[in-house]
């Protein structure tokens, strides 16, 4: 298992590398630029050319069966889980073919409403303790279970 992380903006970095080296996974952050590479040896960073989704396009590209993907991204979490991969996303909510359907489809949804809604201000809530909290439970909950049988 390899752990990819859509590096850019994601409030959960630190919590990845240091529940990923406990269990022995490598972990790769995939950014356009502007993070300090880890000194850890399970950590690597990897940086994509500038430009919409370039991150996002190296991981749907290298994603598969029994990698995990954390990201906030809907449409890259779809696309990974096509691919055999699970997702969290850095709330902790866990993503795999069963529910991606309606959360891709709510997404699409309150994208629309935002789009046709020129005043609308602000993109939701704020990152709190007890999202960190449910993603590092989520981490635990993924790493620990069986790897599936095929």
């Amino acid at each position: 298992m390899v752990i990819y992380v859509d590096g850019d903006s994601c409030p959960v970095k630190a919590e990845v590398e240091r529940v990923a080296t406990r269990h022995g996974l490598s972990v790769v952050i995939v950014t356009n630029g502007g993070l300090r590479p880890s000194s850890n040896p399970m950590v690597e960073t990897v940086f994509v050319a500038q430009g919409l989704d370039e991150a996002d396009k190296w991981i749907a590209a290298r994603a598969g069966a029994g990698d995990l993907v954390v990201t906030g991204d809907i449409p890259l979490a779809a696309t990974c889980i096509a691919a055999g991969a699970l997702v969290v996303q850095h709330d902790g909510t866990i993503l795999s073919a069963g529910n991606i359907g309606p959360v891709r489809a709510s997404r699409d949804l309150m994208s629309e409403l935002r789009a046709a809604d020129p005043f609308h201000k602000g993109s939701g809530r704020g990152f709190t303790r007890a999202d960190r909290t449910r993603f590092l439970d989520a981490l635990e909950q993924v790493l620990r279970r069986p790897p599936a049988q095929g």
